[in-house]
């Protein structure tokens, strides 16, 4: 609880982070914030492409049916790709003044978590134009969804930047792992695809579950079963746990280290 304790006291300096990554996450380009929804639509056309015209999806209205499913999945890959650098890029921080070193890793996702926020506009722009019936009571489930990726993510930001200061090769390796740990996630294809008999182990990726959830509400039309709602809390806080546990080990030589 003192962790818990002190962040709160140094929540100032984590919204000062939080609005430094978010003003510099396009500095200098020249769309600037307008990348926020172009990154995402873009990443929609290149997988559309792929998937309904040379690889045939049959499904219909599949580009929403992948859209709702990109959009998250953009927030948790950062966490494994740039979020591993959470740390490092705050090396001079953390070797010159004294505060909760959490309040790196828990910045970064916490912007990257406004940003899906941001993305998510475009998703229900996108939605009002396409055949997709969403029906409005079903949204109530997104908040749920969406604070237990946050803690997901805020628990794989932790693991991935205290790790990578040990190891660096690690933020080289997180690229590959990204790509890989896509295609074990339901983003471009659907569950059916997964047979019957191995899916409680599919499940068992924090991402999987979240994925189904978005997906039930913003294309099925349907609220997310309760076995998908029991492992998205606990798998999320599991991972939010380990996070907080490896970080707390490992940021005692940082200082050294960087």
């Amino acid at each position: 609880m003192t962790i818990f304790k002190e962040l709160y006291q140094y929540r100032a300096m984590i919204a000062s982070l939080v609005k430094k990554d978010l003003k510099g996450r396009y500095k200098g380009s020249a769309l600037g914030f307008l990348w926020t929804f172009i990154n995402p639509l873009l990443q929609l056309g290149v997988y559309t492409v792929v998937f309904s015209m040379i690889l045939r999806n049959p499904m219909e209205n599949y580009y929403m049916h992948l859209f709702v499913a990109l959009v998250p999945w953009i927030f948790f890959s950062s966490a494994l790709g740039t979020g591993s650098k959470a740390v490092l890029g705050q090396a001079n921080m953390v070797k010159k003044i004294y505060f909760p070193r959490e309040v790196m890793p828990i910045s970064y996702a916490t912007s990257s978590f406004i940003n899906m926020l941001l993305s998510f506009i475009i998703i229900f722009i996108v939605l009002i134009f396409s055949s997709v019936q969403v029906k409005p009571m079903l949204l109530l489930w997104l908040p749920y969804i969406m604070v237990f990726q946050y803690f997901l993510v805020v628990g794989m930001t932790m693991i991935t930047s205290s790790l990578t200061v040990y190891l660096r090769d690690l933020e080289h390796i997180m690229s590959v792992l990204t790509q890989a740990w896509m295609y074990a996630t339901p983003v471009v294809y659907p569950i059916d695809y997964i047979p019957e008999r191995v899916r409680n182990i599919y499940l068992l990726n924090p991402m999987s579950p979240i994925t189904l959830a978005y997906r039930d509400v913003l294309f099925f039309g349907k609220a997310p079963e309760t076995k998908i709602i029991a492992l998205i809390a606990g798998e999320s806080l599991t991972v939010l746990l380990a996070g907080f546990i490896i970080f707390h080990k490992l940021k005692k030589h940082f200082a050294e280290e960087l």
